[in-house]
């Protein structure tokens, strides 16, 4: 793995003003101290004395940040959604579009539009104190090759402050990059032990949503890529199936861009049925509609690439002529998401038309689906989206999805920035990969 040093960036001083504001709030919000011990491969977070009652062993070999069994179960009872926060504020280039502002400025807008704990009592749940994700878990997915190498750059990247470990996307590291990369893993299998567990006790379960970066999708098993360092999805699938015998897992992928590490991951898996729609032609260039699976996994691999200019009615029509269809087929007992929200018309990094009422499309068909094939067993995590409103507003509005909460989109959207769908080479795409898939 090549590592190169770059030059911290310089800004505006109204610019650096504006990311050390939301960068503030957050921490004085936030439940972690960030100082960290490190014991061999095991982190373990400090927390405040009151947190630190309800620390407990669990079954990874870290101090388990859970609350007692019981009490989560309690707290479960009536919960509509549960997330879990891990905003990496260490793992942070000023100039790049993945920065440390992304996760706060998401957690601002829960608070503001009040679609916190804090306003909802029990129906909305953070999960606060959870495990960072084990190095076993990590390798589940990754090779141990480059899971010890990232955790042996972080000297170089301490002494240096920025490295680039991946040039196509870039993909850079701090000091902390690796133990807040393991947290964002962690944050998602914490989320998936909570949503099985209420899935035991009742029959509509919390969706939950792991609000983590670094992203993951496009980490590829051997190494990171595309500003994503673990495959945070992958690793929860693979958890999943380990830890609670949940054997087929259906991985739905939103993103504008092609998951590419999620789809390397499972390529030639028949229990993992990996879903993705992303914008033709953009990055990686992978995700082609002929790409399937391969030996005993062919067929459980379905990439659908969108033309240019795509929005919420293709993707309507996705939802129920595709996705529908390949999950009903598959019958999985988990639903995880890859939930880019960077195919937004206002996102800068690509040109797909989706809004924030697709998004709370998305949340809200995503949900039925899990309620009416896995006992409704489902978790979101967080991937692209790089323009700070669009973001925001549209997770949001699929926390209001989650509720069954009318969606609030059309405060937000604009729809005299939009233009014509190409709805002709979309139907064709459609069609054609349903005939791949004999759907």
């Amino acid at each position: 793995m090549e590592l190169q040093m770059l030059k911290p960036p310089t800004f505006p001083g109204n610019l650096f003003s504006l990311m050390s504001h939301h960068v503030r709030q957050w921490k004085s919000h936030n439940q972690f101290n960030f100082d960290t011990k490190l014991l061999g491969h095991r982190h373990i977070w400090k927390y405040s004395s009151l947190q630190r009652k309800n620390l407990k062993k669990n079954e990874r070999g870290f101090i388990c940040s859970y609350t007692a069994e019981k009490d989560l179960n309690l707290q479960l009872s009536d919960a509509r959604v549960i997330y879990g926060v891990a905003p990496a504020l260490g793992h942070n280039q000023e100039s790049h579009p993945e920065s440390h502002l992304r996760v706060p400025a998401i957690v601002s807008a829960l608070e503001k539009m009040e679609l916190t704990s804090e306003f909802r009592g029990s129906e909305i749940i953070e999960l606060k104190n959870f495990s960072p994700a084990s190095v076993d878990d990590i390798a589940s997915v990754h090779a141990r090759a480059y899971v010890s190498g990232l955790e042996k750059a972080m000297d170089r990247a301490s002494q240096q402050g920025i490295i680039l470990i991946e040039g196509s996307g870039p993909t850079y590291a701090t000091a902390t990059t690796f133990q807040e990369s393991l947290a964002a893993a962690g944050a998602g299998i914490a989320l998936v032990d909570s949503v099985v567990a209420a899935s035991k006790n009742r029959p509509d379960p919390p969706l939950g949503f792991a609000l983590i970066r670094p992203p993951g999708h496009h980490a590829i098993p051997k190494g990171p890529m595309g500003f994503c360092v673990f495959g945070n999805v992958a690793i929860a699938a693979r958890y999943a199936q380990r830890a609670h015998g949940l054997k087929r897992v259906f991985i739905i992928d939103f993103d504008v861009h092609h998951g590419n590490g999620t789809n390397d991951a499972f390529y030639d898996d028949p229990d993992i049925f990996f879903l993705s729609t992303h914008q033709d032609g953009s990055y990686p260039g992978t995700g082609k509609i002929d790409e399937v699976g391969r030996g005993d996994g062919e067929g459980s691999t379905l990439n659908l690439p969108l033309p240019g200019g795509s929005g919420d009615t293709a993707m309507r029509t996705v939802f129920h002529e595709v996705i529908v269809p390949c999950a009903q087929r598959f019958k999985p007992d988990l639903i995880l998401v890859s939930a880019g929200y960077d195919a937004h018309v206002l996102d800068p990094l690509a040109s797909l038309q989706f809004t924030t009422g697709t998004y709370y499309m998305l949340a809200a068909n995503i949900k039925q689906l899990a309620k009416d094939l896995c006992g409704g067993r489902c978790v979101f995590f967080l991937e692209g989206g790089y323009n700070l409103n669009s973001l925001s507003y549209s997770v949001a509005d699929s926390f209001r999805a989650f509720l069954g909460e009318p969606s609030k989109a059309s405060e937000f959207d604009n729809p005299a920035i939009l233009y014509e769908e190409p709805s002709a080479k979309v139907k064709q795409a459609i069609e054609r990969v349903k005939h791949i898939h004999s759907l």
